[in-house]
């Protein structure tokens, strides 16, 4: 059970830096991206650090969903996939699937269009919508977070 423990560690841990690096996009650096004066300025730097932060959250998304399919694997307990008292683990893979997608797929994309770094219409709502859709992915990893800790110590739907 050793790799399962070493497994469970770098989930944990994976999770901890990824969707605390949402928390800290969501409630530190929008709301001052938001009030900044030039609004093409706070896109520039936006760019920047989502360049970096991505990069880091590659990884640990990395880390996150591959240690999560190596303890389904190893415990073999695919059918509670099937079993909706387990719902944590179908939000852990959707919420794993969205962000890998936006991270590996749309992000890259939207580096190399040329157009897409230049942007001079740039507004502070700009950055509330973009920290209102963050605000509900980070409250769905919240929950999806609260559901498993106390699923997995046994505080199940009842059913299925």
């Amino acid at each position: 059970m050793d790799d399962i423990v070493f497994a469970r560690v770098l989930h944990v841990l994976g999770v901890v830096l990824w969707i605390g690096g949402v928390a800290m996009v969501t409630f530190v650096l929008l709301p001052n991206l938001a009030r900044m004066q030039s609004g093409v300025e706070a896109m520039a730097f936006f760019s920047r650090f989502r360049q970096r932060f991505a990069a880091q959250a590659r990884i640990f998304t990395l880390i996150v969903g591959l240690s999560g399919f190596y303890m389904v694997y190893a415990l073999n307990v695919w059918q509670r996939f099937a079993q909706w008292q387990y719902w944590w683990m179908h939000t852990m893979v959707l919420i794993w699937l969205f962000f890998s997608v936006m991270l590996f797929v749309i992000e890259p994309r939207g580096r190399r269009q040329p157009a897409a770094s230049v942007q001079t219409d740039v507004s502070p709502e700009t950055f509330i919508r973009i920290q209102r859709k963050h605000l509900f992915l980070l409250l769905l990893s919240l929950i999806t977070i609260a559901g498993a800790v106390a699923g997995s110590h046994g505080w199940l739907i009842a059913g299925s």
